[in-house]
């Protein structure tokens, strides 16, 4: 949970940040045991698939990355739009592993990388760090008509 200060944010120069709206970015991982041909197991009730799933979890490889919950969250019929001139301010979170949010077309003009409003904002980052267990903030103004896509940057999984 991130709780955004009562008195607002505040720039590199100190000065009040204004934003348009506000997204929120759960980045969730899950790990769900496969058969022997690969497809995933079904099981009763957690109880039931405890052991296999502890198994999967323990080499930390998860079968799915996913944001919002589930895999197309925020894509197709379900993509988020802004308008030209829109401010919208990214709240991204990731409860277990590191993750390196990166918005294709745009970049974080100001940005929170550990979630703690009382430092000094970094200034138009193309990719930043969010901490596992942790949250951040980004704040981009869509100056382009256009297509972007909100990515988890981290390539060696992609």
């Amino acid at each position: 949970i991130m709780v955004l200060p009562r008195e607002g944010l505040k720039d590199q120069n100190g000065q009040p940040v204004a934003y348009d709206r506000v997204i929120y970015i759960g980045e969730n991982d899950f790990y769900i045991p496969r058969d022997e041909n690969g497809a995933f197991k079904r099981f009763a009730d957690a109880s039931e698939g405890y052991e296999d799933t502890v198994n999967v979890m323990n080499k930390l490889i998860p079968s799915h990355v996913v944001f919002n919950g589930r895999v197309g969250a925020l894509t197709g019929d379900n993509a988020l739009t802004a308008k030209q001139g829109e401010r919208v301010l990214f709240v991204h979170n990731q409860a277990n592993r590191d993750t390196r949010p990166h918005l294709i077309g745009g970049h974080g003009d100001l940005v929170w990388e550990a979630g703690k409003f009382d430092n000094v904002p970094d200034v138009d980052l193309e990719t930043w760090f969010i901490r596992g267990g942790s949250s951040g903030a980004a704040l981009y103004t869509f100056l382009q008509p256009g297509l972007y896509a909100y990515v988890n940057h981290n390539l060696i999984e992609a």
